[in-house]
């Protein structure tokens, strides 16, 4: 089956890497023990230890993002307790309700901001904002790196809303379903960005990053993982054949193919940025940090893009946001820049001259 053109829609829309497919292929081999009792995620556990320097870490895999965030954060809280959140956070508005679902009831705790970023006030003004019984109890922060809009925390930051977290008593949680591309981007060490800062609990995403499926579920501070591996039964997250879920990280960290892949994936959001630049009638909405791409336009120019054949989502103040993998070609971005230059130049020539 001859497959269609490339899009970039979403980094959702990417095969499967060769580094995860070749260990895939490899686990595929022979008589392994179930549930997780296999050599491959022993294997893939001791690679993530060894990637955060994070000896005693405690390592858990599931299936996609969602569950992977949900059962973090619910580990965090009883169902009359908080979460404090961005207003754009995908926890709060891309997984159906199922924080609050495998938490009992923990309520999400919202904050304006245009950037989709907290920060240590934000916070501040909510987890203080009410302390009676009648109102939920703030418990946790959960930040997304990258955040939604395609920017980063950096470090300082983090280390910010960690010490604001510690003065109130609350837990932090990194939501990193592009955590790469933010190590691409910053060019710091996986520990410099979480625990190194005070990050308690890490969903590090496999899935955008060149993997079929998973995420891994790291926790820094060993006392909290407990009992986790039951709740990942019970929300139907243990893999029965888990070599399949676990084996594709050993590809990925053992030869430094999530790095890589996440550089290019940075890099050719850079190319359609830095064209976009010189377009009449296209602008960027955020800085472009990551792998994302959010562009403002007229309708009608929208329109033009479609009309050649382009897929896009459109969403967070109505841009177009354009997504890019490890497996984005170059060409194929020079393509879509020459559509976007030709849908600017046809909708300015449709345009009626005034005076």
């Amino acid at each position: 089956m001859k497959p269609d053109p490339q899009q970039f829609a979403s980094d959702n829309y990417a095969g499967i890497c060769p580094e995860a497919w070749a260990a895939t292929e490899a686990a595929n081999g022979g008589s392994v023990p179930a549930y997780g009792e296999d050599a491959w995620t022993k294997r893939a556990s001791d690679a993530f230890r060894d990637l955060f320097d994070k000896p005693d870490a405690e390592v858990f895999f599931a299936f996609n993002g969602t569950a992977a965030n949900s059962l973090a954060l619910a580990s965090l809280c009883q169902s009359y307790h908080s979460v404090i959140c961005s207003a754009s956070a995908h926890v709060e508005t891309d997984e159906c309700g199922a924080p609050e679902f495998f938490s009992n009831g923990s309520k999400l705790l919202v904050a304006a901001s245009a950037d989709g970023k907290l920060t240590p006030a934000l916070i501040r003004g909510l987890a203080t904002g009410r302390s009676d019984i009648h109102f939920p109890k703030p418990r946790v922060v959960t930040i997304t790196q990258p955040t939604e809009t395609g920017q980063l925390y950096t470090l300082r930051e983090i280390a910010e809303i960690s010490a604001t977290c510690r003065d109130l008593s609350l837990r932090l949680h990194m939501d990193g379903a592009r955590f790469a591309n933010a190590c691409a981007s910053l060019g710091c060490e996986p520990a410099e960005m979480t625990w190194k800062v005070g990050v308690d609990l890490l969903c590090f995403g496999g899935t955008k990053n060149g993997m079929a499926a998973g995420e891994a579920i790291l926790f820094f501070d060993p006392a909290l993982a407990e009992d986790f591996g039951y709740r990942c039964k019970q929300a139907g997250q243990l893999a029965s054949k888990m070599r399949f879920l676990t084996a594709p990280w050993v590809g990925m960290l053992e030869g430094g193919a999530w790095l890589r892949n996440a550089a290019h994936a940075n890099a050719c959001a850079q190319r359609l940025a830095g064209a976009v630049a010189e377009c009449p009638g296209f602008a960027t909405m955020f800085p472009v940090e990551a792998n994302a791409v959010f562009l403002t336009a007229s309708p009608e120019r929208l329109d033009a893009l479609r009309d050649r054949g382009w897929r896009f989502y459109t969403f967070i103040g109505g841009g177009a946001r354009f997504m890019f993998a490890w497996d984005s070609e170059p060409e194929r971005i020079d393509a879509l820049i020459q559509d976007i230059r030709a849908a600017s130049a046809d909708v300015r020539d449709r345009l009626p001259v005034s005076g």
